[in-house]
């Protein structure tokens, strides 16, 4: 059909379908223009030194043809490469969130989605896309942001556990027990192995480590294997008066202050661990929303309401919302639908 015919076409159409039909080629632009920088920007820093194969990770690659993609109303070609060594081709996108996944040019809208803190089924509404596709996507991102570490904190240490009831919401045949209904309650009183003990330190320039470290009480070997090369004899630890902690301390020769769980010295000078406590309690609202989360997927959820503590005073979210992608895409995950689906808490 030529384009003449085509405005005639659209020259019958009502007022409502013409507005319809506009706000489509709108979006589908402003989806493209946003999204094209970043995927430009994954290319220059992943390949910056050569081209690493995504596979085997030699250096010995060539570009090998192109592909396409479609990017909204547009379909573009981007850049295929094949290794010499291992002779398996890949791309740009091989191997991280957004590798064989539809709708790339949606990706920075629900990123946005998830940093306004729309539900899976009111993003569905607004980018168009299934909300188990959204489902997926937002598991995979997640399991690259927890894949993101740093090196050594700094200075002073707050350090401290929070418990979650152990679940597994979203399994059809749970044994051992009758399901339970928005979460529900343990049977035991107190700490126990109903419940799984989530790890938080954080020093005071707010680097921040969270972790589920498996059921019932914190003990000293879970401790070492979470946080052990991220402490050094630099590093002054506060903690609660938990025995592990204490024992811990001593063995690595930290510097140790503790404050008892009654209350009465919160403070010693400029040792305490109210930073700490006040992520708990805002980790604990934050997770509540969700009427209960898997603790199969208690970790990605973990790494998620770090990048919301991370970007919570700033102001340039479109910028953060691209670095998180670029981010995201400069290392190699295996996250997959069917790894994510099949995955089980190790205990």
């Amino acid at each position: 059909m030529a384009l003449k015919e085509i405005i005639d076409e659209i020259r019958k159409l009502n007022t409502a379908e013409q507005y319809r039909l506009k706000e489509f080629f709108t979006n589908s632009l402003a989806s493209y223009s946003a999204s094209e920088p970043v995927f430009k920007e994954v290319s220059e820093r992943k390949h910056k030194e050569g081209y690493t194969c995504t596979h085997c990770q030699s250096n010995n690659a060539v570009r090998f043809g192109k592909y396409e993609v479609k990017m909204g109303a547009k379909t573009l070609k981007r850049q295929r490469y094949r290794c010499k060594d291992c002779k398996k081709t890949f791309t740009d996108v091989t191997n991280t969130p957004l590798y064989r996944t539809h709708f790339p040019d949606k990706w920075l809208e629900f990123i946005q989605c998830m940093i306004e803190g729309y539900s899976l089924r009111k993003s569905s509404e607004l980018l168009g896309v299934h909300y188990v596709t959204l489902f997926y996507w937002r598991h995979k991102l997640l399991f690259a942001i927890k894949e993101m570490d740093f090196e050594k904190f700094q200075g002073i240490v707050e350090m401290d556990g929070t418990y979650f009831l152990y679940s597994e919401k979203g399994k059809r045949k749970i044994e051992n027990r009758k399901a339970r209904k928005r979460g529900g309650a343990s049977k035991k009183r107190g700490i126990s192995n109903e419940q799984v003990c989530v790890l938080v330190a954080r020093d005071r320039q707010k680097v921040t480590y969270s972790k589920v470290v498996g059921q019932g009480r914190i003990i000293k070997t879970r401790l070492d294997n979470a946080i052990g090369d991220k402490l050094s004899t630099s590093n002054v630890l506060c903690t609660d008066a938990w025995r592990a902690f204490a024992t811990y301390a001593k063995e690595k020769g930290l510097e140790h202050y503790t404050f008892k769980s009654d209350g009465k010295e919160r403070v010693k000078g400029v040792y305490h661990i109210q930073n700490v406590n006040s992520y708990h309690s805002r980790l604990k609202g934050w997770i509540n929303r969700f009427n209960g989360v898997a603790t199969k997927y208690l970790d990605h959820y973990l790494s998620w309401f770090q990048f919301l503590e991370q970007i919570r005073h700033r102001n340039d979210d479109d910028t953060t919302v691209g670095k998180l992608i670029v981010e995201s895409c400069l290392f190699s995950t295996d996250a997959t639908y069917d790894k994510l689906r099949l995955l089980d808490f190790s205990r």
